[in-house]
C-alpha cells in the first residue's frame, strides 16, 4: 500500500533493548543504523532519553541514555543518514538534561504515558517541542482503559500541541475490529492529529493489526527487525516494508542485518510468539508474569502457567 504520508519508525534498539538492558555493542547499533538508512526507513529509535541519575551505567547499556557522545560514535564523521528518535519516560528524564535539538543528533523525542499521565506527558512533550524536536505522545495500555476514560483522555490530547498521537497495544490484546474502532475514535476525537500505531505480537497479530491500522488511515508505523522487542515482540519491519509499496523502501539491507546481527541474539534471548505471551495477550494482562516464566527454568511448563494465569483471572 503506497501512501506518501506514511512514516516508518524502527524501534529495534529501543524496544529490543528491553530484553537485554540495552547491552548492544557499537557494532550492532552501527549496522542497524546503516541498514535502516539503506532500506529507506524514516526514523531509527535508537533508545531511551534518560537522566544519568535515573539508571546505573554499570547495569544498563548506553542506549538507555542516548547521550550525544554515544550517538556520535554511531553516526561517525559522515553526514547523518536517517532521522534519530529516542523515547522519554515521565520521571526518568529531567528537563534540564534534554539538550536543544540544534546541539545534538536526535530529531524526535517520543513521550510514553498512561491515560492518567496525559497532563505530564503533554508538558514534557511541549518542553521538547520548545527545544526544537519533533514529538509524539504514545498512549500505552489502552486495552485496559474504559471507553469514558479513553474518550476524556483523547479530548485532552486533542487540546495539546503535540501533532502525533500513538495508539499502543501494549499487551498484544487487540484484534482487527478493535483497531478499526479505536482508529476511528482517535481520528474523530483528534481530527487535527496524525495517528500512529505500535503493535505487540502476543497473538501473532502485530503485522495484521498494523495493516488494519494503515487501511483505517493511520500513518506512523512502528516496527522492529525480526520483531525483536519486549516479550512477544513487535511488528516485523521486514514484513512491513514488503507490504508497503513505496519504491523508496528496500528490504535486502534488512535481511542482511538480520542475518548478521539479529539472528545471533536469537540464540541468547527469547522474544516473539511463545505460549506464555499468548496467554497474557488473550487475558489482556501485562506480560511481566510471562516474561518471568520465560526467564525461569520452567519456561516450557506452559500448562502450569496457563492454569495459574487463568485461575488468577477468574479469581479462583
Amino acid at each position: 500500500m503506497f501512501r506518501s504520508e506514511i512514516k516508518v519508525i524502527d524501534c529495534t534498539v529501543r524496544d529490543g533493548g528491553l530484553m537485554n538492558k540495552w547491552q548492544f555493542d557499537d557494532t550492532f547499533v552501527k549496522q542497524v543504523y546503516h541498514a535502516l538508512a539503506d532500506a529507506g526507513v524514516d526514523y531509527m529509535e535508537i533508545g531511551y532519553l534518560s537522566s544519568e541519575s535515573a539508571f546505573d551505567r554499570n547495569v544498563v547499556g548506553p542506549w538507555r541514555f542516548c547521550g550525544e557522545k554515544d550517538l556520535q560514535r554511531i553516526i561517525g564523521d559522515s553526514e547523518k543518514k536517517i532521522k534519530l528518535s529516542a523515547m522519554a519516560d515521565i520521571g526518568r528524564i529531567d528537563y534540564d538534561d534534554i539538550p536543544v535539538r540544534s546541539e545534538g543528533s536526535l530529531d524526535m523525542i517520543r513521550v510514553a504515558c498512561y491515560v492518567h499521565q496525559i497532563d505530564k506527558a503533554a508538558a514534557l512533550a511541549h518542553h521538547c517541542m520548545d527545544k526544537g524536536y519533533e514529538t509524539t505522545i504514545n498512549l500505552m495500555a489502552v486495552s485496559t482503559v474504559g471507553p469514558r476514560d479513553l474518550e476524556e483522555g483523547l479530548n485532552d490530547l486533542a487540546k495539546c500541541r503535540v501533532p502525533i498521537i500513538y495508539l499502543v497495544d501494549s499487551f498484544g490484546a487487540f484484534y482487527q475490529e478493535d483497531i478499526e474502532v479505536l482508529a476511528k475514535m482517535y481520528m474523530e476525537r483528534m481530527p487535527e492529529k496524525t495517528i500512529g500505531i505500535h503493535a505487540h505480537n502476543n497473538q501473532q497479530l502485530a503485522f495484521a493489526n498494523t495493516i488494519s491500522s494503515i487501511i483505517c488511515g493511520i500513518n506512523y508505523l512502528d516496527a522492529t527487525l525480526y520483531g525483536i522487542g519486549r516479550g512477544a515482540g513487535n511488528c516485523p519491519l521486514e514484513l512491513l516494508l514488503s507490504f508497503l509499496k513505496n519504491p523508496k523502501f528496500q528490504v535486502r539491507p534488512l535481511i542482511k542485518v538480520i542475518e548478521e546481527q539479529i539472528l545471533p541474539w536469537r540464540e541468547k534471548i527469547d522474544w516473539g510468539y511463545f505460549i506464555p505471551y499468548m496467554v497474557s495477550g488473550v487475558l489482556n494482562q501485562h506480560p511481566r508474569a510471562a516474561m518471568a516464566c520465560m526467564e525461569s527454568d520452567k519456561k516450557n511448563e506452559v500448562t502450569e502457567f496457563y492454569d495459574q494465569m487463568t485461575s488468577a483471572a477468574a479469581g479462583i
